[in-house]
């Protein structure tokens, strides 16, 4: 498996693997799948503004992706980043997700960053809390029942890591 930065040529691969989890699943409470035009804008959003969007891929293409972006827009929380993970549903669970997180908080931390935020759909997505945790991500809270998709109720669980110093010291 090999970990680079995504390209535009990578957005349709890109776009599918989270077209699927936008139907089938509940680690996003989109309901309609964004087009591939919608998730090139995504992208160009992400990566424009100097973050990060990566993908995993091997010999059978794009395996999963994933991304930091600003945690809130407003200039207060610049540093602390939102990371979002995708696995291409045929291989979850085989390592992909944590490979990129982890490259994920090492390229963040490279930048500067501080604080990395996981805000996670579905407090049954035992997955991506594992991995989370597993990376030394910590439980922060859980908002029950804020999103309503596939006919029930779906909480969000929020975790949080520190980056390099974290809250020891004021960044320069």
């Amino acid at each position: 498996m090999d970990i680079r930065s995504a390209t535009d040529a990578d957005v349709a691969d890109i776009q599918a693997i989270y077209a699927h989890h936008v139907l089938h699943g509940t680690g996003t409470f989109e309901e309609e799948p964004p087009s591939v035009e919608d998730m090139s804008q995504r992208f160009h959003k992400i990566v424009d503004k100097g973050f990060v969007w990566l993908v995993a891929c091997d010999a059978s293409g794009v395996l999963g992706y994933g991304y930091y972006g600003p945690f809130r827009e407003r200039s207060a929380y610049r540093f602390a980043v939102e990371d979002s993970i995708y696995v291409r549903d045929d291989v979850r669970g085989q390592g992909v997700g944590k490979a990129l997180v982890s490259k994920l908080i090492e390229l963040a931390t490279a930048q500067g960053l501080r604080q990395m935020i996981a805000v996670i759909g579905d407090s049954e997505n035992v997955g991506s809390i594992g991995v989370h945790a597993s990376l030394g991500f910590h439980m922060v809270g859980t908002m029950k029942s804020v999103g309503i998709k596939f006919g029930r109720w779906i909480d969000v669980v929020t975790m949080q890591r520190p980056l390099g110093r974290g809250d020891s010291t004021l960044p320069s």
